[in-house]
C-alpha cells in the first residue's frame, strides 16, 4: 500500500573513476623529463612516451626511479626532496614537479 507517498525511482549514471585537476607543465618540460627518462631507462628512441606514461609501464623499478630523479635534478638544476621524488609516479608528475621547483628557486 502506497499510504499517499509518491515512488521514486532513480537511475545510476556512470561518473569518472576519478576526477583529475592538472595544471599542465609547458611541452618543452615534458619534452626534455621524457628525454632523461628514456636516456636513464636506455630505452629506444622509437619507444613512445607521454606525459601520462608511468615508470612502471616503462618498465623502471624504484632503483631506476631513483636514477630517473637523480638525473632530472642535473638536468634541470634542482633538488628533489624524498617526500616529493615518491609521489612522482608519472612524466607529467615530474614535469609539474620540475616547474614548482624551478619558479621557487627563481623566486
Amino acid at each position: 500500500m502506497n499510504q499517499g507517498r509518491s515512488t521514486l525511482s532513480f537511475t545510476m549514471c556512470p561518473m569518472p573513476a576519478r576526477l583529475q585537476i592538472c595544471c599542465a607543465a609547458k611541452k618543452e618540460t615534458v619534452d626534455k623529463v621524457c628525454e632523461v627518462v628514456k636516456r636513464q631507462l636506455a630505452l629506444d628512441n622509437d619507444k613512445p612516451i607521454t606525459g601520462e606514461s608511468t615508470f612502471l609501464d616503462l618498465g623502471a623499478d624504484s632503483l631506476d626511479t631513483v636514477e630517473i630523479v637523480m638525473g632530472l635534478e642535473e638536468e634541470f638544476g634542482i633538488t628533489v626532496e624524498e617526500d616529493n621524488a615518491q609521489s612522482i609516479t608519472t612524466v607529467q608528475d615530474a614535469a609539474e614537479l620540475i616547474e614548482k621547483l624551478c619558479s621557487e628557486k627563481s623566486a
